[in-house]
């Protein structure tokens, strides 16, 4: 339905384009979901990127229990930083899960990126666990 002129065109086609985006997204996430499984040996790191923040959580999917989580909202991890989505506030969390994933005794992960590129934020993220002491 069309909300006359040309401006009421253009906002119906950026919605759909938006909305097929997130459709991509999702299918990319489920794809990647089917193969990537937390175990009790090796549980599942997953990120979750939004525009403002960056999160992580160590999942062990047979028990189905979060085992850590980490994300710039966190006043130990954000510091004096303004902004938590940015490299800076990623690699911040990336020492944060892997510190907490140590101390809970875990060292080895399969890495979940959440149908995002590895990129950015999700690798600035994944290259400080690693450098923090976990292995996947």
């Amino acid at each position: 339905m069309f909300s006359g002129g040309p401006t009421g065109r253009v906002r119906e086609i950026m919605a759909d384009k938006n909305k097929s985006k997130q459709v991509r997204l999702q299918r990319r996430k489920w794809s990647i979901r089917s193969t990537v499984f937390g175990t009790v040996e090796r549980p599942r790191l997953s990120v979750f990127r939004s525009d403002k923040h960056i999160y992580a959580q160590v999942i062990d999917d047979y028990a189905g229990k979060t085992l850590v989580t980490a994300s710039s909202l966190e006043d130990e991890i954000r510091g004096d930083a303004k902004n938590g989505g940015n490299l800076v506030a990623a690699k911040a969390v990336g020492k944060a899960i892997a510190d907490k994933a140590k101390a809970a005794g875990v060292t080895k992960v399969a890495f979940d990126r959440g149908g995002r590129q590895y990129h950015g934020r999700i690798k600035a993220l994944a290259d400080a666990a690693r450098e923090a002491g976990l292995k996947f």
